[in-house]
């Protein structure tokens, strides 16, 4: 995900390549990185963070302590963006003893521009940093600012773990029509296609899903007798309780 920050600010020209600094261990990574996105590399924590205005922190949220540790006391003013899940705003704030941290939630469509980032900040964060943090998140896709950090939770079971229930549902999509005699290749453009523009419609048509729905199912027809199947397997329930579980472990980390 942070690659994806970089590619993305870099090809919408919200920052160039020299304003870009990275921290990474790995010799070979940081030489990629420099090839590649013309950024500024470093070894070291602490010197990367140095005099910077916006810092991202983009571990996994395991190596949280060891990243503080190595960051050291971040510097007055400075923003600390967060994409770390499960990682709430009361324990960065406490570990790093800083009062301007914003925690997003992006999700993985923000590798193409297309994501979906939730993100709250602490009441240390100023109008013109809460500006900055909107315009480097809005690099990734659309972004949603909420007021309060439960829906940035709630938001990890949905947008950020719902793309993996899209692609499974894609994938059974796939395996149906392999199923019945299509050829592989065409059933999965066939699927993704349909998904793309379905989902393109129903945001372009402002009309509740239902209505939609409705509106392609004939009574009698072949969309109502597979609506049937997928009611009798409890597909709603099933993707309900998913997400019930997604944010409950959320909550749990």
């Amino acid at each position: 995900m942070a690659e994806a920050l970089i590619r993305r600010l870099i090809a919408d020209e919200v920052v160039s390549p020299g304003q870009v600094r990275v921290v990474d261990p790995a010799d070979g990574r940081r030489e990629l990185l420099e090839r590649q996105y013309g950024v500024l590399t470093y070894s070291e924590p602490s010197d990367c963070v140095a005099g910077a205005d916006v810092v991202v922190l983009a571990v996994k949220p395991q190596d949280l302590e060891k990243a503080a540790s190595q960051m050291g006391k971040l510097e007055e003013g400075q923003l600390l963006l967060s994409i770390l899940a499960g990682v709430k705003l009361e324990r960065l704030s406490s570990r790093f003893e800083h009062v301007g941290i914003v925690r997003a939630m992006p999700n993985m469509p923000a590798q193409v521009g297309k994501g979906m980032t939730v993100w709250t900040a602490t009441s240390g964060v100023v109008p013109a940093q809460i500006e900055r943090a909107r315009t480097i998140l809005s690099a990734l896709g659309e972004e949603l600012y909420v007021p309060d950090e439960k829906y940035v939770d709630m938001a990890t079971a949905l947008s950020g773990s719902g793309p993996a229930y899209v692609f499974l549902f894609v994938e059974a999509l796939i395996d149906g029509a392999v199923r019945i005699g299509m050829p592989w290749a065409m059933a999965e453009e066939l699927a993704v296609q349909t998904v793309i523009g379905s989902t393109e419609y129903l945001r372009e048509s402002g009309k509740h899903p239902a209505e939609l729905k409705n509106l392609v199912t004939s009574p009698g027809g072949t969309t109502a007798a597979a609506l049937h199947e997928l009611e009798k397997g409890s597909l709603r329930t099933v993707i309900a309780e998913a997400v019930a579980a997604a944010y409950a472990r959320t909550k749990g980390l």
